[in-house]
């Protein structure tokens, strides 16, 4: 159940946040449901945070602290990018930028069978979901959707893969669209996939957009959203000339 405006959490979502401070006190709500993303835990009936950065909430229910760290910590639901390194007899290991390598079960395809197996070369990229994220434990991943369709996910061929902050990749993931990808949508026809383990992967019709896509974004993060807009009016210009 999604929880109300007077919840207490409200108060913190967008705000910095550091180690220790607790965010929402279940003790004080009913009937209702939170999900936990990156960076929360729960301690009793509290909710406190595990690292500095930006508590962010996302409908219905879901809270995390977004930082603009390199390293990814895995969460269920992830959808992320993810480059093989081996292939074993039931699975692929795939490094996602974690603590460590994840495994993709042979099977975790749409329609999967052992006769259908895909074969996957070291240094494949892959757009994946996390579907287990245990402590201590390698996480698992998918290239379904929870109903078990390919959807989006699977190999990305050709374009170019770069790495970003863990928080620059969920700005680029937000809701509605950011500013950055806005305009670059507007004038430039380009494909892109966005992990939130801080890989980001375009590709294009040109070569010369791949790069000025790629630059755009990376130089998006301590942007504001108009000084996004200008930079990448002033990119383009420079593509034009």
């Amino acid at each position: 159940m999604e929880i109300k405006p007077s919840a207490c959490a409200s108060t913190f979502v967008d705000k910095s946040v550091v180690p220790g401070d607790v965010v929402v006190n279940l003790s004080s709500m009913s009937n209702q449901t939170i999900k936990l993303g990156g960076g929360l835990r729960q301690d009793c009936d509290a909710i406190s945070v595990m690292k500095a950065g930006k508590l962010r909430f996302s409908k219905p229910n879901k809270y995390w602290v977004e930082g603009s760290q390199k390293r990814y910590v895995p969460c269920v639901e992830d959808t992320v990018l993810g480059i093989v390194v081996d292939s074993r007899a039931d699975n692929f290991l795939v490094d996602i930028k974690g603590p460590v390598l994840a495994f993709l079960p042979v099977l975790a395809f749409e329609g999967g069978t052992r006769r259908n197996i895909p074969k996957f070369e070291v240094g494949t990229l892959l757009y994946v979901r996390v579907v287990k994220a245990n402590p201590g434990m390698n996480p698992e991943l998918s290239c379904t959707d929870a109903s078990g369709k390919a959807a989006e996910f699977g190999c990305l061929k050709d374009g170019y893969m770069f790495e970003c902050s863990t928080g620059l990749s969920r700005m680029l993931l937000a809701s509605p669209t950011c500013p950055v990808l806005e305009s670059l949508g507007k004038k430039l026809p380009f494909e892109i996939a966005v992990g939130l383990n801080g890989r980001v992967w375009v590709n294009a019709e040109s070569p010369s957009t791949v790069i000025v896509v790629a630059n755009a974004i990376m130089n998006s993060e301590s942007l504001s959203g108009v000084q996004q807009k200008i930079m990448v009016e002033k990119l383009l210009q420079k593509l034009q000339d």
